[in-house]
């Protein structure tokens, strides 16, 4: 980056840090908080990423921290295995972000990048719709002014809801959350206003100059620790290893997944393409750094990569900016945010899980695909039911059915010729085309593996079955069978006894060289023989009919005479 920096954009990258600062603060703090541990640490965690990220990262612009998505993950670690005790949640969330951080190199290293992509969009959608409503419902009650008991979501709504019926609600702590809430929802959509910064700023000099902390009871942050973040090894008890690996490796998933996807977005837009294996590292480099630095877990942030960009930034040099801004922060200003209300912090969680939530594109696949979007609202309910972790699982086992389904039960069809239409086509679609008389074009649109491989079986036996005349030839249009594994060549082992018994041929067309050279290895092609392989459907029919005295006029002929 630095070899090729440019000089006019130091003014811009400076800029741009600056003005991400007044962003980088709030969020880290409520972040954090949403997470099970103090404020402060928030901070450590968007200091030392941003700058190992300037170090590590693929992307000119993409900006690290704590995220709101993350946050119900650490949370459901953290919240049961702390019993309360802070330093417990330190050591607990920064073993999760080295956990996280592990894992993501490995996956790096190993060039696993495109793990991310095995979930669909609409399970995605679920995923975060979950995560969203988890967040939302756990501020809730310190945007009312009092704390409840419980750590699943619903238990936590039923006691939210009991607290509010016996009047428990802090009417000053709520008005001032719900007006914080109000401003940044109001000036969400104008991007060169720093909508949070303004409601934040405003809420601490309201409660600081009424003194609504000692005079109306209104819980607030309090000073900040002085000086920065220190190397620091998290210790856990055995007991914690369990929960913090499956939690570290949720984190690692969700975490990249949000990250490789801004990180194709803004790859586009200032057109420098990126490693998504490099992002991987450099996304794990970050969360170690945090967990070594009494950090807590980070990722690609979609709120703050936009303000940077909206600012000007051009290079990584905008989040070291803002890092040192930071951290200039911790060590002169501490006192700064004293009054600054919980209230508004919880606004601020609540805005941002507001912005998680996918309404619109699922109303789409509503009605382009509506079990799909079934599956979504299924994961939804997982992730709010069983917990942040366990819905992860969930959408990962989702997303593993969904594939198989697809795949076992794949579409299937006789092909014909139709009139006036060239190619062989599905006979279904055109009910009028032709079928030559002894020869069935069988088309299977899927690999054949494990979980089809007797589908396949059943379905050619049928295609043989319903013929209108007696089959000779069986020919399968194998384009889209892109692979075959050990248990299909057994298949087609016995299928290939059936049929000769019967007196049918079993022939392929048009089938890719890398699955020939897998029936080569099981003993498949050389069984069949290398005539009983067509480049093309019409090379297959035409050697059908010239090896067998059959009635038949192409329409393309007859036009022809």
């Amino acid at each position: 980056m630095l070899r090729g920096y440019r000089m006019a954009w130091l003014r811009h990258d400076i800029l741009a840090g600056l003005v991400l600062t007044t962003m980088l603060v709030p969020v880290g703090i409520a972040y954090a908080q949403a997470s099970g541990v103090p404020g402060i640490h928030g901070l450590y965690a968007t200091i030392v990423p941003l700058l190992v990220y300037a170090l590590f990262g693929p992307s000119r612009i993409l900006v690290m921290g704590p995220d709101s998505s993350l946050a119900a993950l650490i949370l459901a670690v953290v919240l049961p295995l702390s019993g309360g005790d802070p330093q417990r949640a330190i050591a607990l969330a920064g073993m999760v972000a080295l956990v996280s951080g592990a894992a993501c190199i490995l996956a790096g290293i190993a060039r696993l990048g495109f793990v991310t992509e095995l979930l669909s969009k609409p399970i995605r959608y679920g995923y975060m719709n979950g995560i969203a409503l988890t967040v939302l419902i756990s501020q809730l009650p310190k945007l009312f002014g009092f704390s409840v008991e419980g750590e699943a979501p619903l238990a936590q709504l039923r006691s939210f809801a009991v607290a509010v019926m016996d009047g428990k609600t802090h009417g000053v702590t709520l008005t001032i959350g719900v007006g914080t809430l109000a401003v940044i929802l109001l000036l969400k959509g104008r991007r060169r206003v720093p909508g949070m910064l303004i409601a934040v700023v405003g809420a601490t000099v309201v409660v600081g100059a009424l003194d609504l902390a000692a005079r109306g009871g209104v819980a607030v942050l309090g000073g900040l620790p002085r000086g920065l973040p220190a190397f620091n090894l998290p210790w856990i008890t055995a007991a914690d290893i369990v929960p913090v690996l499956v939690g570290g490796c949720a984190v690692a998933l969700v975490s990249f997944a949000d990250t490789s996807v801004l990180s194709r977005v803004y790859a586009g837009r200032t057109r420098s393409p990126v490693d998504p294996n490099q992002e991987m590292v450099a996304l794990g480099a970050c969360n170690l750094a945090a967990g070594l630095f009494q950090g807590i877990p980070v990722s690609g942030s979609s709120s703050r990569t936009p303000v940077a960009e909206a600012a000007g930034a051009r290079t990584q040099l905008a989040g070291v900016v803002g890092a040192l801004a930071v951290a200039l922060l911790l060590v002169a200003a501490q006192d700064l945010l004293k009054n600054l209300p919980t209230s508004a912090l919880a606004a601020v969680v609540i805005a941002s899980a507001i912005g998680l939530i996918e309404i619109a594109d699922l109303r789409r696949i509503y009605r382009v695909q509506r079990w799909e979007c079934w599956l979504s609202i299924a994961c939804t309910a997982g992730v709010v039911l069983l917990g942040a972790v366990e819905g992860i699982g969930l959408a990962v086992v989702i997303a593993v059915i969904e594939f198989l389904w697809d795949a076992w039960r794949p579409y299937s069809t006789v092909l014909g010729r139709a009139d006036g239409v060239k190619g062989y086509h599905d006979i279904t679609r055109y009910p009028h085309a032709r079928l030559v008389p002894g020869l069935v074009l069988f088309r299977w649109d899927a690999p054949l593996f494990f979980a089809n491989a007797e589908q396949f079986h059943e379905r050619v036996l049928d295609a043989v079955a319903e013929s209108p005349t007696p089959v000779r030839w069986l020919v399968v249009a194998a384009e889209p069978m892109t692979s075959v594994d050990v248990t299909a060549a057994d298949m087609l082992a016995e299928l290939i006894e059936s049929l000769h018994a019967a007196g049918i041929a079993l022939r392929f067309a048009e089938m890719k060289d890398p699955v020939k050279d897998k029936l080569d290895r099981f003993g498949l092609r050389a069984r069949l023989g290398e005539a009983a392989f067509f480049p093309t459907l019409g090379a297959a029919v035409s050697g059908y009919l010239d090896a067998h005295a059959v009635e038949w006029v192409d329409w393309e002929d007859a036009e022809g005479r």
